[in-house]
């Protein structure tokens, strides 16, 4: 998501989005994993309903790249993790990276469990 100021914390994306507070830019890039099992891939990851979910299949890291097909600025990344709910399957660490391609990431912010990842 997009927005031209500081989003407030605790606020709910989908209703900053219609305010027009925000504007939802995810449908201009092209979504890939580096598993899944079948049936929870990235169309349950982004299908806006919190009853589906990606889950991963196979060897850790677990990556979700979200590629752009021209530079664009991000200024908020919304994630909704539920540890409570499934704890074996929510991540502990969320690592976020940026860069012009695959091989150049940079991270530039790393969230653990206990931290709200609201920025």
């Amino acid at each position: 998501m997009t927005t031209p100021n500081k989003t407030p914390p605790g606020a709910d994306p989908k209703q900053l989005e219609r305010t027009g507070t925000v504007r939802e830019i995810g449908s201009q890039a092209v979504w890939s994993l580096s598993s899944c099992k079948p049936g929870f891939g990235v169309d349950q990851l982004r299908d806006d309903n919190l009853e589906t979910y990606w889950q991963s299949d196979g060897s850790q890291p677990h990556l979700v790249n979200i590629q752009f097909r021209r530079k664009t600025t991000v200024k908020t990344l919304c994630i909704y993790a539920d540890y409570k709910s499934d704890e074996s399957y929510t991540p502990s660490k969320i690592s976020v990276r940026v860069g012009n391609n695959f091989h150049n990431l940079q991270e530039i912010r790393t969230y653990g469990k206990s931290q709200r990842i609201v920025q």
